[in-house]
Parts: C-alpha cells; sequence; structure tokens
C-alpha cells in the first residue's frame, strides 16, 4: 500500500487516519504542537459537542457554506454512524438538548484519548513538534512532504517524508492558540488552488452603541434578535444571547455571524432585539396599561421591573426618550408607544466581528469547485485531499462543524489511492 502523509492532527486527521490505516493504508499524522487535537479539547467548552445527533439532511440543513457540496459525504457517514464507531470505540455517549452529542463523562478529553487509543490500535505513525513547510509533486502527482522540527530542543534542519498521498487536514486560522496557523491554505496556493475569502465565524459582534457596555454581563433569554439589509432580512431567530463590554454574544449572535459575517462593514445593516417576542405590540399594550392603572402615584422607574431586567431599566428610558421619574398618572399615549417600540425593536448597531481568537470555526477556505466531493481529492491533483475546515465548508453550532470534519475526513480514507 503507498504512503499517506495527514498535515495536522486534528479532529479530521485523527480521523482519517484510523479510518485509512483500518483499510490497509500506512499513514502518518504531522502535528506541529506537542500533542493532538488542541482544538477538539477546547469544543464545547470543554466538553466536546462532537457531533449532532440528526439525519444528513438535518445536518446539511445547518451547513451554511456549500451544503450540497456534502451530500455524498454526510450519507457516507452521518451522524449516526459517527455516534455509532466512537460507541464501538469504548467512548460512552450522551444525547442532550438540541440533540447535541456528548462523551457522557463531559470531558472533551475522552473523545481525544479514544481517537488516540484507535490510531495507535491501527498502527498510525503520529509525528508530534513536527510542521510540514511544502508538499512535494511531480508530474504524476504527490511524491512527498518537506518537514522540520518545532521543537526548540530539538531543532533539525527539514527532511522529506516520501509519500504518494497528502492529506491537508490543517484547520482554519480561528483560535491561533490552538496552533491554527491557515497553512493549509498556503500549501493550496502553492498548487495553484483558489481560496475564498476568509472571516471569523461563530463569533461574538461589535456594536456601536455605547448604552450596550452599560448593560455588560447582562444574559437575555426567549429574546428574537432580527438582522436586515435594506427590506432583506437576513437573521431572525429565537434564543439567548448576552451583552458584553464590547457588543453581543450567545448562541442567538455566534449563529448570526455565521450568517452576516462577509457583510459587516460592506452594507448598512439594521439590527434590533424584541426584548417580548411572546406578545404583540397590542397585547404588550394592555399589560402596560393593566399596570398604570395599578401603580398611577409611582414613578415610571418603578415599576419598570415588571417589564425588564435591572440593568436595563436606565438603558430602556434613555431610548425610549422617557424620564424615569415621571409619575404614571400623566404618561401619554405617545410615550406609552415609544416604550412599545423600544421593547420590540430594541436597536443595536452592528459595526465588525471579533477576531479569529474568539471565532469557533473559519468561514471561507480552499474551494470546494476544486475538490471531488465524493473522494475530498483535488481534482487537478492526484493523491493531494483536502478535509476538515480547511475547506470551504462552515455551520451552526451544535456539533455540525465537527461532522463536517468526521465525513469529509472519512470520504477521503474512504477513497484513498
Amino acid at each position: 500500500m503507498s504512503e499517506t502523509v495527514v498535515i495536522g492532527g486534528g479532529a479530521a486527521g485523527m480521523f482519517f487516519g484510523i479510518l485509512a490505516a483500518q483499510n490497509g493504508h500506512k499513514v502518518t499524522i504531522i502535528e506541529q504542537n506537542e500533542k493532538l487535537g488542541k482544538k477538539l479539547f477546547i469544543t464545547g467548552k470543554g466538553r466536546c459537542n462532537f457531533t449532532n445527533n440528526c439525519t444528513p439532511e438535518e445536518f446539511r440543513s445547518n451547513v451554511v457554506t456549500n451544503p450540497r457540496f456534502l451530500f455524498s459525504a454526510s450519507e457516507a457517514m452521518t451522524p449516526e454512524d459517527v455516534i455509532g464507531l466512537f460507541e464501538e470505540w469504548g467512548l460512552r455517549t450522551k444525547t442532550e438538548r438540541g440533540r447535541r452529542a456528548f462523551p457522557e463523562s463531559d470531558h472533551s478529553a475522552d473523545v481525544i484519548d479514544t481517537l488516540k487509543k484507535q490510531l495507535h490500535k491501527n498502527g498510525v505513525r503520529v509525528l508530534l513538534h513536527t510542521k510540514a513547510v511544502r508538499i512535494l509533486s511531480d508530474e504524476n502527482g504527490i511524491t512527498g512532504v518537506e518537514v522540520e522540527s518545532t521543537d526548540a530542543d530539538k531543532a533539525e534542519k527539514s527532511r522529506i517524508l516520501p509519500c504518494s498521498n497528502a492529506v491537508i487536514a490543517t484547520g482554519g486560522i480561528s483560535y491561533p492558540s490552538t496552533g491554527a496557523t491557515g497553512d493549509g491554505y498556503r500549501f493550496a496556493k502553492d498548487f495553484e488552488l483558489r481560496v475564498t475569502d476568509l472571516y471569523p465565524s461563530l463569533v461574538p459582534l461589535v456594536c456601536a452603541e455605547e448604552y450596550v457596555k452599560e448593560m455588560q454581563g447582562l444574559s437575555l433569554k426567549n429574546v428574537e434578535l432580527h438582522i436586515r439589509s435594506g427590506k432583506k432580512e437576513l437573521y431572525n431567530e429565537f434564543g439567548e444571547m448576552m451583552f458584553t463590554h464590547f457588543g453581543i454574544t450567545g448562541p442567538l449572535v455566534l449563529s448570526a455571524s455565521a450568517l452576516i459575517g462577509p457583510q459587516i462593514g460592506k452594507k448598512q445593516l439594521t439590527a434590533w432585539i424584541d426584548l417580548k417576542p411572546a406578545v404583540s405590540e397590542e397585547q404588550l399594550d394592555a399589560r402596560l396599561l393593566r399596570v398604570f392603572e395599578e401603580n398611577k402615584n409611582k414613578t415610571l422607574k418603578n415599576i419598570l421591573g415588571e417589564f425588564y431586567p435591572q440593568k436595563m431599566h436606565p438603558v430602556i428610558t434613555a431610548v425610549s426618550g422617557l424620564d424615569p421619574e415621571t409619575r404614571i398618572h400623566t404618561i401619554t399615549k405617545e410615550q406609552r408607544t415609544a416604550l412599545i417600540q423600544t421593547t420590540k425593536h430594541f436597536p443595536i448597531t452592528l459595526t465588525a466581528l471579533r477576531g479569529y481568537a474568539e471565532a469557533v470555526v473559519t468561514k471561507g477556505g480552499i474551494s470546494v469547485k476544486e475538490i471531488n466531493p465524493t473522494t475530498m481529492e483535488v481534482k487537478k491533483i492526484p493523491g493531494l485531499y483536502v478535509i476538515g475546515e480547511a475547506l470551504d465548508l462552515d455551520a451552526f453550532t451544535g456539533g455540525y462543524n465537527l461532522q463536517i470534519a468526521w465525513c469529509t475526513a472519512a470520504a477521503a480514507a474512504r477513497h484513498l489511492n
């Protein structure tokens, strides 16, 4: 069997190595870090939401970029298949809210250990502290990978690992602290492959308003976040979010970033929060009237607790243009309408994405037009494969991005030359 070198010892690289070795291939994984799975370790806040226990169709519906490309790969390695493999390999799993799959222990290290044990069991060679410098090829395809040591104590000149297959499993450039350097994009450009524009994704958003910063640390549940570009609605979802010292974050916001990231700063986006999505403006007005009737002699600031968290009180009145010391019995219909409008359309101005250091994944990557969707092999370079986050594929939170890693890795392993 031919020699295969995998560049990157993350989720996709390890999964590929196991499956390729099980198919009889001789595999070497090179990893520039001191250990495998460094990004996997911090996934899901250290709990590792390793897939989503959904159907292949539902999985693809949660892939934001190029979901059709994944049709063959996702049907051949389904979320159910992934869970089954991990269980077969000795990892006890569980499925939680939103069908998110986790190790039963809630420890990401157990997922990594499971993969490492399978690598060892199947004879996959792992070279840590080893960085790929370039991928070598001739007119017939791949011939080797030039590597050098990243261990300062064992510095050595570059050497060549001969191989007839090279797998780019380098990930993106999100969470650079885990060693994500974008090397895969460099290799792609060496072979004149197209790399699409890159953006941080599943990342917090920066807001312009000072009053957002005043609410730092405040979490909102059961609200709706709306984002439009002109008359076109880009995002409208119900859930949880939080205000920070720079803007907004939380599940609603991270999902929004996956859809609107490329447009922030380029187009005028209109964003607002519906703080009471369960009621209409008319119903909210009726409730306000009831509370006002019961508290005629109080000031506005003394009844805001009926409707809003404490930290929002000064902001709500300021945005509504109301004096918090106003007596309830003096409030006009116009003032009440202003309060309703602020509640149902709380305005925020989105100015930027936070950086790659806070991004769960990278949006953009090696163009899928360069790749065979069944095999993950580069169409014009025999023996060169691309899997995982290095590709122009990204999804919402919930285990879907790791499912991209697993299914693309499996496709490449299944069809390896």
